[in-house]
């Protein structure tokens, strides 16, 4: 029995029957009975087709073998004897890899195409990109890399560039094939030559040695830790531009100064010399561009994409400015904070009292459905910016009670923000009220310069929230005009640069209020809307 037929050549079918006994349509079995898959047995007396019951078996067979894709000649093949079934599946698999790797890449550009709503030249460039061989792919690298370095004497840097190629695998996802579409294009980028070019130039005064394996691995483990030194520190609360920050930059450049060429930092030690060097390593490293460049390579290519280094890289820049030298930013502080009070010690603690009393005012009027509002502060939401007032107030008190507190990641609110900032103040007052507390000395500083401090927290980020929530921000008006010169001196030499406390200083009108002014001094804009 085959497709329940009778083996039987005496039994010969109409082309009728033989469409019922398969389910084709006779159209399609006449055709393929032209082309030769099923000729016919032979032919009735009035000329009509006849076919056995082997018919039926090839037929069915054909229609197996055209419902994978098979061409009617190689069905022809294998219905013949010409070629083996086992044969011809392989090399039509073979076929249908090549057919389905085309059209992930196909599927892939279009995907892109949408995504970045190309035009039609566009689309016809991403299209021959996406098609590039290996080597076609390897040469547009190699003749970037010639363009931007010319005759650089950096050997180990030309040679780490030519050998990061771009290997789109046989069947790329999606976003491998969007990688390397945007890696082609950024190679025209003016800014991303220019910046591998200044690498280049940096390694030819610094390291213009062979390409060495080993090297490139040292450079990673000592890349790592500063990257977990200063992750540790920002997720600590540490300011880049604070002396605390000194201890930081002492740890990186203790493990970074080993790795200089010719050694002639190392007698040295941490210094001026040394972190000057490693600040301009880092200034010319941290390029945007030049970092999305690697990360679309080790997409491309498979490999672990490394987090962007932009934040911890900015912190560490900001720290080495402000802390040029080991011990330096302190000693401009200490210098600063000897100095006496302008108007008395007292007089300050009735400043805090004032202000905080102001700020109280307005976080009594935020309501939660404000919480997710934006701020001033540049990735702060309300509550964010909410939690933050209520820890400079708890921060201040420890440290005037002699017991530092580091929570700074913890959240201080609770469900009640109004009762939390409410607390935090009045423990801020009654440690402030304390005898002595105002002349007892904290380090270089007398403890009414730690109540100047706060004062500054709270008539800053009070502003902040009476921008945020719209409300006026002319806050205290005569405690501020007193407190703008105190402003000035401590922060004027702060490096107003990305990871560090402030912005640059922003205009201001000169009729504006005191605390608009400094607001305006601490990087804040004082037209800011929420909405932009």
């Amino acid at each position: 029995m085959v497709g329940d037929v009778p083996d039987d050549d005496a039994v010969l079918l109409s082309i009728g029957e033989l469409a019922e006994r398969t389910g084709l349509s006779v159209k399609l079995i006449r055709h393929w009975s032209d082309v030769g898959v099923v000729p016919p047995t032979g032919r009735s007396a009035a000329g009509y087709r006849r076919y056995d019951a082997r018919a039926v078996a090839r037929l069915e067979l054909a229609r197996t073998l055209r419902d994978l894709g098979l061409g009617m000649a190689a069905i022809r093949d294998v219905l013949d004897g010409r070629h083996g079934i086992a044969d011809v599946a392989a090399l039509h698999a073979d076929a249908l890899e090549v057919q389905m790797r085309t059209l992930r890449v196909q599927c892939a550009v279009l995907r892109s195409v949408a995504t970045r709503n190309s035009t039609t030249e566009e689309l016809a460039v991403m299209t021959k990109l996406a098609r590039l061989s290996a080597a076609q792919r390897n040469a547009i690298i190699h003749q970037f890399v010639s363009d931007v370095l010319g005759d650089l004497d950096a050997s180990g840097y030309r040679e780490g560039l030519m050998a990061a190629t771009p290997d789109l695998p046989d069947e790329p996802t999606n976003e491998q094939v969007d990688a390397w579409i945007e890696l082609a294009d950024m190679l025209g980028d003016p800014q991303l030559r220019a910046a591998m070019r200044r690498m280049g130039e940096y390694a030819a005064r610094h390291a213009p040695g062979p390409y060495d394996e080993h090297d490139v691995r040292a450079v990673q483990q000592v890349t790592d830790f500063w990257v977990r030194r200063v992750t540790e520190a920002i997720d600590a609360g540490v300011p880049a531009d604070s002396p605390a920050a000194d201890p930081v930059v002492a740890d990186v450049v203790g493990v970074w100064l080993p790795m200089q060429e010719g050694g002639d930092l190392r007698p040295g030690g941490d210094g001026e010399d040394a972190r000057s060097q490693l600040l301009e390593q880092l200034e010319i490293a941290a390029d945007p561009r030049a970092e999305r460049y690697w990360q679309l390579l080790c997409v491309i290519n498979g490999w672990p994409v490394r987090p962007s280094l932009a934040a911890a890289g900015q912190w560490l820049m900001t720290a080495l400015r402000a802390n040029p030298a080991p011990g330096a930013r302190a000693a401009e502080i200490s210098a600063v904070l000897g100095g006496a009070a302008r108007s008395g010690p007292e007089e300050v603690s009735r400043a805090y009292a004032r202000v905080v009393a102001e700020v109280a005012e307005i976080v009594a009027t935020v309501t939660a459905d404000r919480f997710d509002d934006p701020t001033p502060c540049a990735g702060w939401s309300v509550r964010t910016l909410l939690n933050h007032l209520v820890y400079e107030n708890l921060m201040w008190t420890s440290l005037a009670d002699g017991n530092p507190r580091t929570d700074f990641t913890a959240d201080h609110l609770g469900d009640d923000h109004v009762a939390a900032f409410r607390a935090s103040a009045q423990a801020a007052l009654t440690a402030f009220d304390r005898p002595g507390m105002l002349v007892q000395r904290y380090g270089p500083a007398p403890g009414w310069r730690l109540v100047e401090q706060v004062v500054i927290e709270m008539l800053v980020h009070g502003w902040d929230l009476a921008k945020a929530t719209g409300r006026p921000t002319d806050l205290a008006p005569d405690v501020a005009a007193r407190t703008l010169p105190a402003v000035h001196e401590i922060y004027r030499a702060l490096p107003r640069t990305p990871g560090g406390s402030f912005a640059p200083a922003q205009p201001v009108p000169a009729e504006a209020s005191a605390a608009d002014h400094l607001a305006a001094y601490l990087g804040r804009n004082v037209s800011w809307t929420p909405r932009g």
